[in-house]
């Protein structure tokens, strides 16, 4: 029952009021209740690179960062980010008018929104969503219009995972998108590599939600912090089309790719105008964070090609590791083109509801994952999927098939 004050209103804003403790407190606590192993919540058990944990520990004894930094981010950080965009994309930003730091994605997400979107505005996002992007919108004022991604027939245009032995790819329908659109719609919020499903949205994909956004005038906010976390397809940034640069926001974050998601340092890229609109949002958020921090970030970013392979490579080894771990458990498994997740349908084990799934998982087989249906609207869509986490070390990976095996098929692989 909702808090109230002595008159009857809601303690809670009603525009957050359907929303509670996020999905990952509660199975992160179920993990430390039960000592089952945490393949929920989407976090590395080892730290990145010592290098860039060093550039931090230098900044904190120099003294850079340990006061208030820079409203915009430090000089350092933003020139790194502008020149990882050139390196890695092509894409050129003016590092003073062009890119704003912010405290991680989340943030980043939250400043754009709230910046972008007034009352009544409609704001399209690909369901199934990370869950921020359902507070933020609501937050903002605005209404959310889910299209729904669902697995499709594999092939096609060369851009993503799927047949075979990696099961059909999570599509787009492009049709259901352009029907979504209307006189409201005010902005399209993009995930890609996308959070749960792994899916990595094609360059045919993106080119139709390109086009479509020019068309009616559309702004794009897009999450792309997976975009090193690719194994099959490419990661192409929508801002990289025609007519995009000047009406996207493209976001992106250091956790998922260094391995210190505790650091929380993200940016925005996008023409001076949207970075004005955000930065006027995000200074009364945190106003700043993270000083030391940013320097650090600044360095990783400079990182030789080879760390970024090789976080591809060991990454898709502990996909491998798990996918096939999991299929062995008796799972439908949706192998994942990018992200360190990975999709799965419990049906073939003769049940239906992912939440009451995980919820008993962990006392059934000392493993914790997340139901995907909270990141649906439409719930019968996500009801049947779960997901796990493999960013985590091999051998924990695979102790957790092993509780799995023996918990789902009484140890029968």
């Amino acid at each position: 029952m909702a808090a109230m004050t002595a008159t009857g209103r809601p303690l809670l804003n009603r525009r957050l009021a359907e929303f509670g403790t996020t999905v990952f407190a509660e199975m992160s606590a179920l993990a430390v209740a039960t000592g089952a192993i945490n393949l929920g919540q989407g976090f590395p058990d080892t730290d990145g690179p010592e290098e860039v944990r060093e550039a931090a520990v230098r900044a904190l004894r120099d003294g850079r960062g340990n006061q208030y930094p820079p409203g915009p981010g430090i000089p350092e950080l933003r020139a790194a980010v502008a020149e990882h965009q050139r390196r890695f994309h092509g894409l050129s930003y003016d590092p003073d008018t062009e890119v704003l730091v912010t405290a991680g994605a989340t943030e980043a997400i939250a400043a754009a929104l709230l910046a972008l979107v007034e009352p009544g505005d409609e704001v399209i996002a690909l369901e199934p969503y990370y869950d921020s992007y359902a507070a933020c919108v609501a937050m903002a004022g605005g209404t959310r219009v889910p299209v729904t991604l669902r697995p499709g027939p594999a092939g096609g245009d060369g851009g993503g995972d799927g047949g075979g032995d990696g099961g059909p790819r999570y599509r787009l329908d492009l049709d259901e998108l352009r029907d979504a659109v209307t006189p409201r719609t005010r902005l399209l919020l993009l995930n890609t590599p996308h959070n749960p499903t792994g899916t990595v949205l094609t360059r045919a994909e993106l080119t139709a939600v390109a086009e479509l956004a020019v068309e009616r005038d559309l702004l794009v906010v897009t999450d792309e912090v997976y975009e090193h976390l690719v194994y099959e397809g490419e990661h192409l940034p929508i801002a990289a089309l025609p007519g995009m640069r000047e009406r996207t926001v493209t976001i992106s974050s250091a956790g998922k790719t260094f391995s210190f998601t505790g650091w929380k340092v993200g940016w925005v890229t996008a023409a001076p105008e949207l970075v004005a609109a955000v930065r006027s949002a995000k200074q009364y958020l945190t106003y700043v964070s993270a000083g030391p921090f940013q320097y650090a970030v600044a360095e990783a970013l400079a990182l030789p090609d080879a760390y970024y392979r090789g976080l591809r490579e060991d990454l898709r080894a502990k996909r491998d590791l798990l996918v096939a771990g999991l299929r062995a458990a008796g799972l439908t498994v949706h192998r994942p083109a990018g992200t360190y997740f990975v999709t799965t349908d419990i049906r073939p084990l003769g049940e239906s509801d992912g939440m009451a799934f995980c919820r008993s998982l962990p006392e059934r087989c000392g493993v914790v994952a997340v139901p995907n249906v909270v990141f649906y609207d439409h719930a019968a869509e996500g009801a049947h999927f779960v997901r796990f986490a493999f960013c985590k070390r091999e051998a924990v990976l695979e102790e957790a098939v092993r509780r799995l095996n023996d918990g789902l098929r009484g140890g029968a692989a």
